[in-house]
């Protein structure tokens, strides 16, 4: 089985509480997931009032072999048992695993995920071989809802992961894609205080 490697892991604590997780997808594994991504996924464009992309589920489709480790239980565990100490947070509950794709012209406008507790954390998994700045599309992470309170501004690298809890202050966006289609992999979670709370 495809294992994530955390041992690069690193908690930040500005703006809010985010992990980055380079090199978390083996190289072999996530040249497969970048495969299906490009050239065999279902997409389905989805407009809302800050952004544009293409997404789908992947508990709802039928997944490739070389990519079931994506919604494996196991691998799913591996995830949280790493993301639950990071965060102090109590067991994490899988909600969805999505399928992202910007493309050119497209953006994420800042927002913050905060759905009252519905979802408490999200890992974001990006498959993007030669990404750089030129190509736009850098995940970028800020103090408020204002673009200049921007914290930290980073490059989606091929196979690395970024953890982050979702709260009325996490406010994030990804800036316009200048050049090349952008992957992430989203996991969202729940802690299970918050459904013991609701």
């Amino acid at each position: 089985m495809t294992t994530p490697n955390f041992d690069l892991a690193r908690l930040h604590n500005e703006p809010f509480p985010h992990i980055s997780l380079p090199d978390l997808i083996a190289p072999d594994s996530a040249e497969a997931v970048l495969s299906w991504l490009r050239f065999d996924a279902p997409w389905r464009l989805k407009v809302t009032d800050f952004y544009e992309q293409h997404e789908f589920s992947l508990l709802a489709e039928q997944v490739p072999a070389e990519c079931e480790f994506l919604v494996d239980p196991a691998f799913v565990a591996v995830l949280t048992g790493h993301l639950q100490p990071l965060f102090a947070a109590g067991s994490l509950h899988l909600v969805d695993i999505a399928a992202h794709r910007l493309t050119a012209g497209q953006t994420i406008r800042i927002h913050n995920d905060y759905l009252g507790g519905e979802e408490t954390h999200r890992l974001l998994v990006q498959f993007n071989t030669g990404w750089d700045d030129s190509n736009g599309g850098l995940l970028m992470l800020f103090g408020a809802d204002d673009v200049s309170s921007l914290s930290r501004a980073i490059i989606p690298r091929h196979a690395s992961g970024l953890g982050f809890e979702i709260s009325p202050s996490s406010y994030h966006a990804v800036s316009t894609i200048h050049g090349g289609e952008r992957y992430t992999i989203v996991y969202t979670f729940r802690d299970d205080r918050a459904l013991a709370a609701a």
